[in-house]
């Protein structure tokens, strides 16, 4: 039966008569048994051994030797079996022209990427524009072979081109069973990958208007570079990954294994037991495009999949016991774990959804419902105890910012007296402290007349917004032609030096080149830490690129600062870009692109002076971020020119996803061999408590 999909084909048998066999019903359009006395459980499925329904055969793996049934409960020597469909995603497959959609297919199942904004992880078995691009010509129908029980796993392509040589060191075992360092690697370069791309598009869609996915392509040259991990597919735990994670994108969670469907919400691998093989759940994502109740902590109510449910242009129709429904009924049998994804409205961009790892789960009950004349399945999940907060979290920031329920330990809503846009709360649920010592807030740098970092500039003479690919807009062509950032404000790659559109170009105030300049997007919160003072936060998910906040303050004498002047001395508050910083790779691979290296491209910074801030008496949030040898922030020195003449200012940015309620940090740096003043605070070594498995033990 070629063209067959999931556990439906038939393996090959010289018992079977293969023309009986072909007129076998596939299973995907039998329609589940349902109870019809009261007294019956709320969930009933013809068992694997009958009895079955009148006028029905049944088939492999259900026509097993009499008498050799195993015991529904026993969990024992369950080992997993190859997937019919593959236990690892099949790559997206290569674009054939520019014009054509970013994608041709999805990882596995039915099911296939929508075009348009962040898809709904239920979708199963839908039709979507993308297969339309590939017209009706059989040559191009997909075919999935089933491997023999036992056989090794299918290896992932070996990487060809370009892109061959950036995934050197990702073993075999590595991409089988990842690290927290190698998914944190993984999921940094899709999106480098992403945001470059997102660049490319955002200068094409000037001329064209058409609109792509970035994030597909960036998962397709991954999965095609064999730059993934976790790529067998398990029940339970996945490594490297910790419950609270966020994803942006359904497709990373993709390469790094914790949802191989790329749009389906149910995934499953098929096991086999004593004597037959089933499918059971290993993850679900609940994105909102089904009826289901996500509104306590601990439990979720899940519809299954399939049915037409919620879409307009389709009738609906009774949900059928198979593939991801199936796998549900019998991870309910067998009472495995499933890792439950929870799909959450960004708050930055509404339009748009942020996807949230809450742990494991069991599937308690499960029954059937009726919704316009139709029966849906419906699954109850329990959340396992003893796992760290993760969909909770989110629910608490709701009701703090609806005034459901008071900020515990809040001691002033609105640290910034209003000089911020956004409020930035101030909490202590540690001690009584009431509060750091005061400070006035500022929320840019203070240069003195005696100290000025001033040099002649010019700004850009365009009239509306400055536009991506306008090489007549003098800010983009210091920036080497290129548009430092996304559309949607994301900072593209670390530079030597960003030239912003400065107070005094007469672009729009809201122009995409003036994004550190237009204050806070998140909602900040200053907190007490329990051994590091006063920290920074956010109540809200921040996606990697990101624009925190400025380092604000007063500029301050170089000279005074390095030899604890008045200004330098004793401040815990100095911020000095001739400090040593620890290394990092941020930015996209050209290589993966097929694009050449260039100085453009390099991370090294290139400042035109360097430049020592106080935030002690005069600044902003920024001055609560502590030091961390493994920071999720990083520091981006931007340029632009007020009155004719070019100021330097410090810009904080995201490393990488960071969940809400989790603590900013950045490298503090430490001294340069050429610091003068022995006595000086800027050469004193500090003890490092950030914790981290990089922990160099001192800073500064």
């Amino acid at each position: 039966m070629e063209g067959g999909s999931g556990f439906n084909s038939v393996p090959p048998s010289n018992s079977f008569d293969k023309s009986r066999v072909l007129d076998v019903k596939p299973l995907r359009s039998l329609k589940p048994v349902f109870p019809n006395a009261p007294s019956t459980p709320p969930f009933v499925c013809a068992p694997p051994h009958g009895p079955f329904p009148s006028g029905f055969t049944p088939f492999y793996p259900f026509s097993t030797p009499q008498g050799s049934q195993a015991s529904p409960d026993n969990q024992q020597n369950t080992t997993p079996v190859q997937m019919p469909m593959g236990p690892t995603p099949t790559p997206l497959r290569a674009f054939r022209s520019s014009q054509a959609p970013e994608f041709s297919g999805a990882f596995n199942g039915d099911t296939e990427p929508e075009v348009g904004g962040n898809e709904d992880g239920h979708v199963d078995g839908q039709k979507r524009a993308a297969r339309n691009a590939r017209g009706s010509n059989s040559s191009q129908k997909k075919t999935r072979k089933n491997q023999e029980p036992g056989s090794s796993r299918r290896a992932a392509p070996a990487p060809k081109g370009p892109s061959a040589n950036f995934v050197v060191g990702i073993s075999q075992i590595e991409r089988d069973d990842g690290s927290r360092e190698l998914v944190n690697h993984v999921l940094m370069t899709f999106d480098a990958l992403r945001r470059r791309l997102s660049q490319i598009e955002d200068a094409k869609e000037q001329s064209t208007g058409i609109i792509k996915r970035p994030d597909l392509k960036a998962s397709n040259i991954l999965m095609s570079s064999g730059l993934r991990t976790n790529m067998k597919k398990r029940i339970g735990v996945v490594p490297g990954v910790e419950v609270g994670d966020i994803f942006f994108f359904r497709m990373e969670l993709c390469v790094v294994g914790l949802h191989a469907q790329s749009m389906g919400g149910i995934d499953y691998m098929i096991v086999r037991g004593d004597t037959e093989e089933e499918p059971l759940a290993v993850s679900i994502v609940s994105s909102g495009g089904y009826d289901d109740d996500a509104e306590d902590r601990d439990v979720l109510i899940y519809s299954g999949q399939g049915g037409n449910f919620g879409k307009k242009d389709k009738q609906a129709a009774d949900q059928k016991l198979e593939r991801g429904n199936l796998a549900l009924e019998r991870s309910l049998r067998r009472t495995n774990d499933v890792r439950v994804i929870r799909g959450m409205k960004d708050s930055v961009n509404p339009t748009s959804k942020v996807y949230v790892y809450d742990g494991l789960y069991k599937i308690q009950e499960s029954w059937i419902e009726s919704k316009t004349g139709c029966n849906i399945f419906k699954y109850k999940f329990v959340r396992l105890p003893g796992q760290p907060g993760a969909f909770s979290v989110w629910k608490s920031i709701q009701k703090w910012k609806e005034g459901i329920s008071s900020r515990v330990g809040l001691i002033l809503p609105d640290l910034t007296s209003g000089a911020e846009s956004t409020p930035v709360s101030l909490v202590n649920d540690v001690d009584e402290e009431k509060g750091p010592a005061y400070f006035t807030y500022f929320s840019t740098l203070k240069y003195s007349k005696s100290f000025n970092l001033a040099q002649p500039s010019f700004g850009c003479n365009c009239h509306n917004a400055c536009q991506p690919g306008d090489h007549n807009c003098s800010c983009v062509t210091k920036n080497g032609g290129k548009f430092p950032y996304t559309s949607n404000g994301i900072l593209v790659s670390r530079k030597p030096l960003i030239y912003e559109c400065g107070p005094t170009c007469p672009c729009f105030p809201n122009c995409k080149n003036r994004v550190s300049q237009t204050g806070l997007k998140v909602h900040l919160e200053v907190f007490k830490t329990t051994d590091k003072g006063w920290g920074l936060r956010s109540w809200d998910p921040i996606r990697a690129g990101t624009f925190i906040c400025e380092y604000a303050g007063e500029v301050i004498d170089k000279v005074k600062g390095k030899q604890g002047g008045e200004e330098g001395d004793n401040d815990e508050y100095v911020f000095d870009t001739a400090r040593v910083y620890g290394s990092f790779k941020w930015n996209y691979e050209p290589g993966l692109l097929d694009e050449e290296s260039s100085s453009e491209s390099s991370e090294e910074y290139k400042l035109p002076s360097d430049l020592i801030i106080s935030a002690k008496n005069v600044g902003n949030v920024s001055r609560f971020m502590n030091h961390s040898c493994s920071p999720n922030v990083f520091w981006q020195p931007v340029l632009y020119e007020h009155n004719s003449q070019s100021f330097l200012h410090i810009a904080f940015f995201a490393i990488r996803h960071i969940p809400p309620m989790t603590e900013l940090t950045y490298d503090y740096g430490s001294a340069g061999s050429d610091e003068v003043g022995g006595n000086s605070a800027l050469n004193k070594k500090k003890k490092c408590l950030c914790g981290s498995s990089n922990c160099r033990a001192y800073f500064g």
